[in-house]
């Protein structure tokens, strides 16, 4: 059982934030605004979603994308963060797990996931 001051706080921050439907599998593309000095940017980060995790203002998803010299980076991102511009789904995967972190032991093609294909 929650407090109920904080629960409508918590209300009252989720209310303002447009977040599109995905899922464990999916490819994204977060937009972050990045503070460097006293100038802000929006960097993309693109990559798989391989986990979602948390409720209410303490939901997170990790984003892995394969970087350079296939390294794989992962990425925790707070949903509700005000550092996140916006969330774009770019592809749905075909997945039968929740979490994907069977994905950080493999390479190359077989780390591929089938896109999900609706009618």
């Amino acid at each position: 059982m929650r407090n109920k001051y904080i629960e409508s706080f918590e209300k009252a921050q989720l209310e303002g934030k447009n977040i599109p439907e995905f899922r464990a599998g999916d490819t994204l593309r977060v937009a972050v605004r990045i503070k460097e000095g006293d100038k802000t940017r929006v960097q993309n980060y693109e990559g798989l979603c391989i986990a979602i995790r948390g409720q209410g203002t303490g939901r997170t998803f990790i984003v892995r994308k394969i970087g350079a010299n296939s390294v794989g980076v992962e990425r925790i991102f707070p949903l509700y963060s005000e550092s996140i511009e916006s969330i774009e789904v770019l592809r749905r995967g075909r997945v039968r797990r929740a979490k994907l972190f069977y994905l950080r032991e493999l390479k190359g093609k077989a780390a591929r996931i089938k896109e999900l294909r609706r009618k």
